[in-house]
């Protein structure tokens, strides 16, 4: 297992992903239309999604991170009343995480948010779902573009990874992982209005 480390583009925000590996969470790229909304909300488009509309997300728990410069630069947005949390940095709009909510422990930290090198590839593994494909924009590109691979692809949102999902979150919530969070307050408040 390694430490990730976790930086904004302007630098300002700071943290570390801790106990990262392939074992301990899923490499996942999302095409859903609301993570395409996000990217483009917070004009990022350019960097957060690849040319089919993916963005590239590392499934882990709240426990696992800790924000160590810049917390008071996280603001969330909810892109529907009973949309997930979905928590940028106010001072270079740099996704960095999606959240279902306090008590469940669950964190997908985007890609951009996630080391400014290479070297972590190898701590997150292989892109183990693509998923919403339905989703996806045709590349804009070259008829040669072809999406990036993944273990297992999906037009929607495969039963087999929800029963993964949950069976995760129902031990993990067991296990207390869903604290300490660098996004909510102790009494469930997001840290930022």
């Amino acid at each position: 297992m390694a430490d990730i480390g976790l930086e904004c583009t302007c630098g300002k925000v700071k943290g570390v992903a801790r106990n990262i590996s392939p074992s301990t969470a899923r490499r996942v790229i999302c095409y859903c239309e609301d993570c395409q909304n996000f990217a483009r909300k917070l004009n990022r488009a350019d960097d957060v999604l690849n040319a089919f509309g993916g963005t590239e997300i590392f499934q882990i728990t709240p426990s696992q991170v800790e924000i160590t410069q810049g917390q008071d630069q996280l603001r969330y947005l909810k892109l529907s009343e009973k949309g997930i949390y979905r928590w940028y940095t106010d001072c270079c709009k740099t996704p960095a995480g999606n959240m279902i909510g306090p008590k469940l422990p669950f964190l997908g930290i985007v890609h951009t948010f996630m080391g400014k090198d290479n070297a972590c590839d190898k701590s997150l593994g292989p892109v183990r779902y693509s998923v919403m494909e339905q989703d996806a924009i045709k590349s804009p590109v070259t008829s040669s573009t072809e999406m990036p691979k993944a273990e297992s692809s999906a037009p929607k949102f495969p039963i087999s990874l929800m029963i993964k999902i949950f069976a995760r979150l129902f031990l993990d919530s067991l296990g207390g992982k869903n604290k300490p969070n660098a996004y909510f307050k102790s009494d469930g408040t997001p840290i930022s209005d």
